[in-house]
């Protein structure tokens, strides 16, 4: 028997080197993923105003790493608010990600593109759903024009009120109706919210784009309580072939503003190298057995 060849793209987050993304940060950031052994890095666009786009896409060509983007919105722009104002708001700050996606060479922008990150004290509410349908129903034809994809992060119900299982995640899909809108999971918000890390996998299917792979308490892969065998066998077993991304967060490494809307008081790490290093072998391990059975 021979084992399939590993072909997924491993990612790693750009929180995971630096919490900024000033063109000083973001150059170690590149050196270090490629240093890692990484096929693609990761960067959120919080912090975009620091963001030199021509000099990040240089040194990402140079290094030849991929890139793909992630963003949540803000309470105050935010595509699923009732006030047409802050819909407005949310609706420029995802365009204007988007561009800046391309700019830097990514294909891939994803995230918790339909909402705030944060604890809303209330459901969706059916205007707010509808607003969330239009704007990125007119976000994904843009990125279409572009070659690009979008994904749907699916957050749990502490950073959002709109998707929080991957049922939910194919409905407002389906509503969105365009072909480049994926599925985005993460094993940290399944731990939360589904009922286990296999049967999301199996229900998403060849509408899966983008995979966040992080532990359950956001350390090292390993440490806590996640069943990855399972998981990893689940994505061998609809053969998805797309980027899979480390994610971690540790206080040693503070983004302010993203810290703090997920919830990052706890110091998990100090060394993220080591922890990228652990990271690239323990996803390129499991990819390989899960594909050897």
């Amino acid at each position: 028997m021979t084992t399939d060849i590993q072909t997924n793209p491993i990612g790693v987050h750009a929180l995971v080197w630096a919490g900024d993304t000033s063109p000083s940060s973001l150059a170690s950031a590149i050196e270090k993923t490629k240093a890692t052994g990484f096929d693609l890095l990761e960067i959120s666009l919080h912090d975009s105003a620091n963001l030199d786009v021509g000099a990040a896409r240089d040194a990402l060509r140079a290094a030849d790493l991929g890139v793909a983007c992630s963003r949540g919105l803000a309470f105050d722009a935010d595509v699923s608010s009732d006030d047409p104002s802050v819909v407005e708001r949310g609706e420029k700050l995802l365009h204007d990600s988007l561009a800046v996606t391309g700019a830097l060479g990514g294909t891939h922008f994803t995230g918790a593109l339909y909402s705030a990150l944060g604890k809303y004290d209330h459901p969706l509410t059916t205007t707010g759903r509808r607003n969330v349908v239009s704007v990125l129903r007119g976000l994904a034809q843009e990125a279409q024009r572009q070659v690009m994809t979008l994904g749907l992060e699916i957050c749990n119900r502490y950073e959002t009120n709109v998707i929080n299982t991957a049922r939910d995640a194919l409905v407002l899909a389906d509503d969105i109706g365009e072909d480049n809108v994926l599925i985005h999971l993460d094993t940290y918000h399944m731990n939360i919210e589904e009922d286990d890390l296999v049967r999301p996998v199996h229900e998403v299917g060849d509408r899966l784009g983008y995979v966040h792979i992080g532990e359950n308490h956001r350390g090292y892969l390993g440490s806590g309580h996640l069943d990855f065998t399972s998981f990893f066998h689940a994505l061998a077993d609809i053969d998805y072939r797309g980027p899979i991304t480390f994610e971690s967060f540790s206080s040693a490494v503070v983004m302010r503003g993203l810290s703090n809307d997920l919830a990052i008081w706890r110091n998990l790490w100090s060394d993220g190298e080591d922890l990228a290093r652990h990271a690239h072998a323990f996803i390129t391990d499991h990819l390989h057995t899960s594909r050897s059975r």
